[in-house]
């Protein structure tokens, strides 16, 4: 990410955290150095997901060291099986993917539109999808709850009756209600 960009990864990373996902932002470990560097080049070979944040502000900087970043974790994706979930683009504004400076690899995969910061919890169910197993499952079952109200599905878990279809109550209480009137006749 863009340092002017600070606040609105920030609100990102809160967004996460509050769903029990871990996130390293290196907003707190901005100090230089050799150390520094070399901090965060592990901890981009080492992470989980990587989300790169693009924006106006990314797209005005021709250099900055969010592209060695970007590079690094591109290059790394070169490891990996087409299967492997490693980029999640992000862009907080309205940079089009198409004319974005970005490295190559980032435009092989979906992007995610989160302006301003603003996370839904289906992004955050999302990243949490991505990363399991690295989740929790009971971070996973918050997850999976919040993105079944996102996504307008009525039926919470317990209105399933432990995994069973709605469709199949409906039926059972169509058939008991049938055999009531054939019993009543």
């Amino acid at each position: 990410y863009a340092r002017e960009d600070t606040a609105v990864v920030q609100r990102i990373a809160d967004a996460l955290r509050a769903a029990g996902i871990e996130v390293w932002f290196d907003q707190s470990e901005l100090r230089g150095g050799d150390a520094w560097d070399a901090k965060i080049k592990k901890q981009i070979q080492t992470c989980a997901l990587f989300v790169p944040i693009v924006s106006a502000q990314t797209q005005a900087r021709t250099e900055g060291y969010f592209r060695l970043e970007w590079l690094l974790a591109a290059e790394r994706t070169r490891l990996m099986g087409r299967s492997k979930a490693f980029l999640l683009p992000v862009c907080i504004d309205a940079t089009k993917e198409g004319e974005a400076d970005v490295p190559e690899s980032f435009l092989t995969v979906q992007w995610t539109r989160l302006v301003g910061g603003e996370t839904p919890s289906s992004f955050v169910a999302r990243v949490g999808r991505l990363l399991d197993p690295d989740v929790s499952s009971r971070t996973r079952e918050r997850l999976e709850a919040s993105e079944r109200v996102i996504e307008g599905e009525t039926l919470t878990r317990s209105a399933t009756r432990r995994g069973v279809p709605g469709w199949m109550w409906s039926a059972l209480a169509l058939a008991v209600a049938a055999a009531a009137v054939i019993a009543l006749n």
